[in-house]
């Protein structure tokens, strides 16, 4: 494993810790008609993150790195709508990241890593999806 896909995987890691944090925080403390309506969608989300971190690490300690313990910073919005904006750059985000993930491991021939990043990828694109819906 190269240092840039260990540095990308903590990265990963990091990024999936502090979306789980902030999902499940915003599933608690969301108000209002369409709060209620995407709050339980949040929760739910927020757990799939905290699975793919799981699976992160549990690869990253195979290749012989380190997994993070310290999530990227968490933001958690006033109100569903600065809430859900949040989420949609944070998928964004992690979109990006993950594109790069598969193509890194895709060249030092990690097969493993690759499928990894590439189902992770397509949950991360369900969730902008309906992210995005949500703000239209």
């Amino acid at each position: 494993m190269s240092e840039k896909l260990n540095e990308n995987l903590n990265k990963a890691i990091a990024r999936e810790m502090q979306v789980s944090i902030q999902y499940l925080w915003q599933h608690v403390v969301v108000k209002g008609v369409l709060g209620q309506v995407v709050s339980g969608q949040l929760r739910d989300i927020g757990i799939v993150e905290m699975k793919h971190a799981e699976k992160i690490a549990e690869r990253l300690d195979y290749l012989g790195g380190i997994p993070t313990t310290k999530p990227t910073t968490i933001a958690i919005g006033k109100d569903w709508k600065e809430m859900i904006a949040l989420n949609v750059k944070a998928e964004v985000e992690a979109i990006e990241l993950y594109k790069e993930i598969v193509a890194l491991a895709a060249k030092e021939n990690d097969t493993t890593t690759r499928l990894l990043f590439e189902e992770i990828l397509s949950d991360e694109e369900d969730h902008h999806d309906y992210f995005t819906r949500v703000l239209e």
